[in-house]
Formats: structure tokens, sequence, C-alpha cells
């Protein structure tokens, strides 16, 4: 399903190109510039792939993470951060708060992978589980009874998009010529990030979100005209997208940034994990194997498309299953 914003009549929210300049400059401190692959698959178009998993932490999430941790204040540093997370923006927030010398406390949702909790912890980030719920809210309220120090969000504020956006620009030095680029959707920091990039650098190239049809309020929301919940909103294995609503500054963006949201089903999620594995030898995450999927349903374009594959942190056992499950 994929779902047009043409009509979207919302205030236009920006992201400064200066901003976005700024965490180029300095993102591959902790960062590093992925490699945009070919998916050696014939498909509706020439699909390539923009290898996130490839990060330190396994995730896209260092760009936007580092370069938030970063531009705090040296008196809001020094107190320490925290985030809210699933599990890849707590790598991200432990490992920006080790390069700067501070401590870092994460509330974890507790559909989080085990694989996720044991990265952040090797990184030195103190773990508090809560659920699903109590996280989302969380996020909302900017404030956990748990949590101390400076919260750093881990999708919404204009610091940590600008470090996403530096993957589109990689995207685009890449390959010129691409038509769309696809990004899983969770709070919507990756996808509204490469797509302020596009708006500035190469305003033909479309952006598009990438949602679970377990969770999917960008698709809602981008149908109904204003920011929305998911009413039928359930935990799956595909756990880095598909939020339980779109928080509002984040559809100040998005339904003005992005062409649409293409909904995928979790099997079609699944193929697209198996088929990188086969034809790329790349073990991604649901997030970014959603991604993928979207770029293979052929409801994007039709010549070139990039797919992010935002993550790699998948249970090893929960992976095998998903991929031999035939």
């Amino acid at each position: 399903m994929s779902t047009d914003v043409s009509t979207a009549a919302k205030p236009k929210r920006e992201i400064p190109v200066g901003l976005i300049d700024d965490a180029r400059k300095h993102v591959y401190e902790a960062a590093v510039r992925t490699p945009l692959l070919r998916l050696n698959y014939g498909g509706p178009a020439e699909i390539y792939l923009k290898l996130e998993c490839l990060q330190p932490i396994g995730s896209f999430k260092i760009r936007g993470a580092y370069n938030a941790v970063r531009l705090l204040p040296e008196e809001q540093r020094k107190r320490g951060v925290w985030t809210v997370s699933a599990g890849n923006a707590a790598q991200g927030v432990a490992l920006a708060a080790r390069k700067a010398g501070v401590p870092c406390k994460v509330l974890v949702m507790d559909t989080a992978p085990v694989a996720k909790l044991d990265a952040a912890r090797r990184l030195g980030a103190e773990i508090v589980k809560a659920s699903y719920d109590q996280c989302w809210q969380a996020l909302a309220d900017r404030t956990h009874p748990a949590m101390s120090g400076s919260f750093v969000h881990p999708f919404e504020d204009d610091a940590f998009i600008a470090g996403n956006a530096s993957a589109g620009l990689e995207i685009l030095e890449d390959l010129p010529d691409v038509e769309c680029i696809i990004a899983a959707f969770g709070g919507g920091g990756l996808s509204c990030g490469i797509a302020a990039a596009m708006k500035e650098r190469s305003p033909q190239v479309k952006v598009f979100a990438a949602e679970p049809e377990t969770a999917a309020p960008l698709a809602r929301s981008l149908a109904m005209g204003s920011a929305q919940k998911f009413p039928d909103w359930k935990a799956s294995w595909v756990d880095g997208c598909g939020g339980k609503s779109v928080f509002p500054r984040m559809w100040d963006l998005a339904h003005h940034l992005l062409a649409g949201s293409i909904v995928c089903t979790l099997e079609e999620i699944r193929q697209a994990l198996r088929l990188l594995a086969e034809r790329n030898h790349v073990i991604a995450e649901g997030a970014g194997a959603c991604a993928v999927a979207a770029g293979l349903s052929g409801k994007c374009g039709s010549r070139k498309v990039a797919c992010v594959v935002s993550g790699g942190n998948i249970d090893l056992a929960k992976f095998a299953d998903l991929v031999l499950d035939v």
C-alpha cells in the first residue's frame, strides 16, 4: 500500500541545511561511510543497498546520536545523557557518550532483542527496562523517573535528524541518478533526515518510508491528513521500525518531505531478509529488510532505487529461524 502526500497541507518544519552540512563534517568522528551496493536480484528496478548495518554499532543511529551528543552544551553533556530505545539508539548514544567521556543511561523497550541490549551494555550504557507503552510515553514527555542527565531524543530533534541526513548525501554521491530512496519509518528520523538532504541537493529524488503491516502509523496519518496513532499495533520481530504513533513534530516534517509510505507484510519482509542473505550475504534486521521489501514491491520507482539497510542487529537464532523457515 502506498499513500500519496501531495495533498497534505500542514506547517512546513525544515531541518536547516547548515546543520546538515555541519553534521557531515563531524559525523565520521564516530560513524563510517558505508558502501552502496547493487542487490544481486532482478527485481522491478535496479535496487541498491545502503549498508548501514556495517556501522560500528551495526546501525545508522550512530550518525544522529553522535551529532546530537556532540552539539549538547558542555554543561548539559557533563551531567551525562540518557535516551529511550528499542536497541539501536541505545548503542548509538552509548558510543557517543563513551567518546565524550560521560555516563549514559537507556530506558529500553522490553521488546528489544538481547543482542542489542548486550551491545549497549558493552559500550557502557546502564540499561533500565520498561514496557513499550511506558517508553513511548517517555519519548513524548521527554522525562522518566528512572532517568537522569540530558535527554537525547532518538529521532525527533534537529541535531539527530541532521546527523542521519549524512547517509542521504552519501547515496547521492555514489548514485547521482537515483530515482528514489526508501528507509524504514519508526520515529521518522532517518527517512526525514534523508529527505531533508534531498530537498536541498536533489529535489527530484523521492524519499519513501517503509512500515510493517503490524505498525504503520505514518500510512494512517497520511491517509487521514494529520498525525495519528495506529489502532491495531502489534509487536513483531520487525522491532526497529513501526511505532505506535507519529509524533506531531515529526509529522510537520514527514507530511511535506516524504513521497509516501509503503506498507509491507511480515512475510514480504521475511522474504527480503532471506534474499539479502542469499544474494548479497548481508545480515539485516527487520527494519532494514522492510526497506528492501518496499523496494521490491515496485511501488516507488522503476529505475534506480536505493534501499537503506538501516541495521543488522538481530538475534542470530531469530535470524536463522526466519531465513530457514520455508
